[in-house]
């Protein structure tokens, strides 16, 4: 084994440790992510010999975003707590299923349509905060509200918070390096509209391997919380037109308005479209499907939180109405939105931070920004609906009970976790003796020495990997663009397609992020579970991530006899062969 293998291999230890005991041996993430941390230290300080001063910084900063994320969930956790004690929940509730009571309806029109505008106006696992807690009160189980939440993390996620990933992740990445500016003149643009380019060719890619999302969505859904997989596959129609009802536009705005309004306009306007449509009944399935009586839920499928508990009793008491109750969602997606897209606000708000600089004298640091943080939007929201639901002094107090008590488990697994991410990304030649590039880029090159000419089957692979580690897909755009880039030209193909592939994959990784996962339990009191959920989304992350390969060869050698081909043709049949097997087990069993 040569020097390269065994460094990718050590590289590779800590995330095969968390791996192994979350999805693996099932153990908590609270228990998981201690160990990964003891395991990434003890590589970094005998193995890439990074100086303990830069490890102690690496820890602190990580403790800094940790706390920050802790702060978004405590705001999810108080909005959805506050809308429970003060009963506008129930209205919420009565909201789809006024729609549609089929379970894979709600699904597709709160996970997909309003979780993508989410995630274009905050990004950074905001919209599974979102989306699980309004999910589990409209009665799903909450690992389902969770798994909805976590699969939505794709598509919609390179463009996130107003284009982030691309105009600070990819942009980032490229700075500064000369071949990334020869290549823009050579197709005779800057190098910030090669960026943009980057922007449209990202999401053509995602145009195709979002288009079956919401199909298999459904399918997960009903084959994991009750039902057959084949049920899910009953509603692929309303679920393409919602697939294509945010896809399609999505390409339009990036072409023609930049990448900061792809997710953000695209999930809107999909929205939209299928809010309307479904009121109308448009392809809306024959036959609701809804989950087994709450009775034969299996245990592991309930959190800590109960969607009924703290509501008020309504007998006799007038309810609230439609509009009151949903104004502290649509008021936490306005506040989202103009904080994003208006500069004075934006600049005025990241203003505030609490920073610390230079730790232990490394240069190392970081900054939580209270105001701008979707944590900050989330408390200032539950902070008005308690005057606009003339909630009472101890329905208030109830509610900060139930956020504050539901909180402590996902924190545990959050100071450990991005501690172990900045360890592993800040272990680079700068921060060392040993002279060895970080662990994310030892690996990325490993992979790439094996894979020669065929690398944009694996581009967004390496994409993926970023961003379970780092928790972002924007950091995994910032720590390996530059490198795909440079794989592109080192093997002759167009290196901006490469790029676009990188980046296509962080936005798939999110599903199975460790942060995103714990974050998104959390808020429905899910601690302890994210093994399994990780297993579940697993499933389309890997549909993703073949599908996105293979594009990207082609996008780069063309369609004919290749790898690409073959792979595409493979991916196609695979997804019918499993279609005919669901279909033809669902016909055997009702005629059994």
């Amino acid at each position: 084994m040569d020097g390269l293998a065994l460094l990718a291999l050590c590289a590779l230890a800590p995330i095969l440790t968390v791996g192994v005991l979350l999805v693996g041996l099932r153990w908590p993430a609270k228990y998981a992510m201690p160990a990964g941390y003891a395991v990434v230290v003890a590589v970094a300080l005998t193995v890439w010999r990074v100086e303990w001063q830069a490890v102690a910084a690496s820890t602190v900063q990580g403790l800094i975003l940790a706390l920050g994320l802790v702060y978004i969930i405590f705001g999810a956790l108080l909005l959805l707590a506050t809308l429970t004690t003060g009963g506008a929940i129930r209205t919420i509730r009565r909201t789809f299923t006024d729609i549609s009571p089929d379970r894979r309806v709600q699904a597709v029109i709160i996970g997909w349509l309003f979780g993508g505008f989410i995630e274009g106006a905050s990004g950074f696992g905001t919209p599974a905060a979102i989306v699980a807690p309004l999910l589990l009160a409209l009665g799903f189980p909450a690992m389902a509200a969770v798994m909805v939440g976590l699969v939505i993390q794709s598509t919609p996620v390179s463009f996130g918070a107003v284009g982030t990933p691309i105009l600070v992740g990819v942009d980032g990445g490229l700075a500064g390096a000369p071949q990334v500016a020869e290549r823009a003149a050579a197709l005779g643009l800057t190098v910030p509209g090669l960026v943009e380019h980057i922007g449209l060719l990202t999401v053509l890619l995602h145009a195709v391997c979002g288009t079956l999302i919401p199909v298999f969505l459904c399918c997960m859904l009903c084959g994991f919380y009750g039902g057959r997989f084949a049920d899910g596959l009953r509603v692929w129609r309303f679920a393409l037109f919602a697939a294509f009802a945010m896809t399609l536009p999505s390409v339009a705005y990036n072409a023609f308005l930049g990448v900061e309004f792809t997710s953000l306009l695209g999930g809107l306007t999909g929205l939209l479209i299928v809010v309307a449509a479904a009121r109308r009944g448009f392809l809306l399935p024959a036959e609701p499907w809804d989950f087994p009586p709450r009775a034969r839920w299996n245990d592991r499928w309930n959190g800590a939180i109960d969607p009924g508990a703290g509501e008020p009793d309504h007998d006799g008491a007038p309810r609230i109405g439609l509009l009151r109750a949903w104004a502290p969602y649509l008021l936490a997606a306005g506040l989202l939105v103009l904080t994003r897209v208006v500069p004075p606000l934006t600049s005025w708000l990241q203003g505030v931070e609490l920073r610390a600089d230079d730790l232990f004298g490394t240069g190392i640091g970081d900054a939580v920004q209270p105001l701008y943080s979707p944590g900050g939007v989330f408390i200032a929201v539950s902070l008005v609906t308690c005057l606009l639901h003339r909630m009472r002094r101890a329905q208030v107090a109830a509610a900060w009970r139930m956020a504050g008590g539901q909180l402590a488990g996902a924190a545990v697994a959050l100071l450990f976790a991005v501690p172990l991410v900045r360890v592993f990304i800040n272990s680079g030649a700068e921060y060392s003796t040993g002279g060895l590039d970080s662990m994310p880029l030892t690996l990325a090159e490993g992979a790439a020495s094996l894979a020669g000419g065929s690398w944009p089957l694996f581009a967004p692979w390496i994409g993926a990997l970023g961003a379970f580690v780092a928790g972002s897909n924007t950091v995994s755009n910032l720590m390996f663009s530059l490198f795909q880039f440079s794989t592109g030209e080192r093997i002759g193909v167009a290196p901006e397609t490469v790029v676009a592939g990188q980046a296509v994959g962080g936005a798939a990784g999110n599903m199975v992020t460790v942060h995103n996962v714990v974050a998104a339990a959390a808020v429905v009191g899910l601690v302890g579970r994210e093994g399994d959920l990780i297993r579940q989304t697993v499933i389309p992350l890997v549909y993703y991530l073949l599908l996105s390969g293979a594009l990207t060869y082609l996008f780069v050698y063309g369609i004919g006899l290749n790898a690409g081909t073959v792979l595409l043709a493979a991916v196609a049949a695979g997804l019918v062969a499993v279609a005919v097997l669901l279909l033809r087990s669902a016909r055997t069993a009702r005629t059994t």
